[in-house]
């Protein structure tokens, strides 16, 4: 996670450090507590999550005492699922118009590859010629195998022969992506559902990780779009995107707390190597480390 500091969450210490002289000294033993108010409220934490997390503290916060109150906002998941769990194991990418969705393929086929996994994708987003032809020259780059067809061919269609291609070829890993797709399209909201249906006639269980990608740029006002698309289909994980150029890193915690939906990976950049793996309690060590310890070790 320390590049996860470095380059997906610098912007947002930046803009922490700027509310108060005090945090650019080399260590804090503690904070003011109206002071880490200010820096939730800057860094887009929800005021009501910022009420309870500060409630009966002191005046002024020791970081061993914040520490429980951030981590909490990563508990009650019950929905984590292993990847271990089927083979082929079955993705599906869904959110809205350019949260990022085709580039976190990308670096998902990217990171099981590293893991000597095989990969398979699938351009079920026939929505837009553009999506198909940009993963289409992912798949080439990473050189692995894709399911595709062209522009306004049945998604489900594409999803199915993905799978079955996936069963028939052993492959460990099959990414779906699908159109970007506003929650207020009812056309597309049902479209998604039977792309989940044709995924399991597929191959039983399929699709087993329906991952919503969040523009981190879009901070907690991504958390009722998050709400709908998890209502419409239940969703099993969260990749975070675009961190790199925001100042809104904050909105992890309210995210994490109101959804209860593990966040799997952030992304922090463009390149197939920018997916972190996101750990709760990575992060808040990180982020208590920077706060109480200075500017000087951003």
């Amino acid at each position: 996670m320390k590049d996860f500091f470095k380059k997906g969450f610098a912007k947002t210490i930046e803009a922490i450090k700027s509310l108060d002289d005090a945090l650019l000294l080399d260590v804090l033993e503690t904070i003011n507590k109206d002071t880490l108010e200010e820096i939730l409220i800057e860094s887009d934490v929800n005021y009501e999550l910022i009420e309870r997390m500060l409630d009966e503290l002191p005046d002024e916060v020791e970081s061993s005492t914040l520490r429980p109150r951030m981590i909490e906002c990563f508990t009650g998941y019950d929905n984590l699922i292993s990847e271990n769990q089927a083979k082929p194991f079955v993705e599906l990418i869904i959110g809205v118009n350019g949260a990022g969705k085709t580039t976190t393929i990308a670096k998902l086929a990217n990171k099981y590859k590293k893991d000597n996994k095989s990969v398979l994708l699938g351009a079920a987003d026939t929505f837009r010629a553009a999506a198909i032809e940009q993963l289409t020259r992912w798949a080439n780059r990473l050189d692995v195998p894709i399911v595709a067809t062209k522009q306004g061919h049945d998604p489900s269609g594409v999803t199915y022969d993905a799978v079955a291609s996936g069963v028939a070829k052993n492959i460990d890993h099959v990414i779906i992506d699908t159109a970007g797709r506003l929650h207020t399209q009812t056309n597309l909201a049902n479209e998604l559902k039977k792309i989940v249906r044709v995924s399991d006639k597929a191959f039983n269980g399929a699709p087993h990780r329906k991952i919503l990608i969040i523009d981190g740029t879009q901070g907690t006002s991504a958390i009722n779009q998050a709400k709908i698309f998890n209502e419409m289909i239940g969703i099993n994980g969260i990749i975070i995107t675009k961190l790199d150029g925001t100042a809104k890193g904050g909105a992890i915690f309210s995210i994490a707390d109101e959804l209860k939906i593990p966040i799997l990976y952030v992304g922090v950049g463009e390149k197939p190597d920018d997916l972190i793996n996101f750990e709760p309690n990575t992060f808040v060590d990180g982020l208590l480390d920077k706060l109480y310890r200075g500017a000087k070790k951003i």
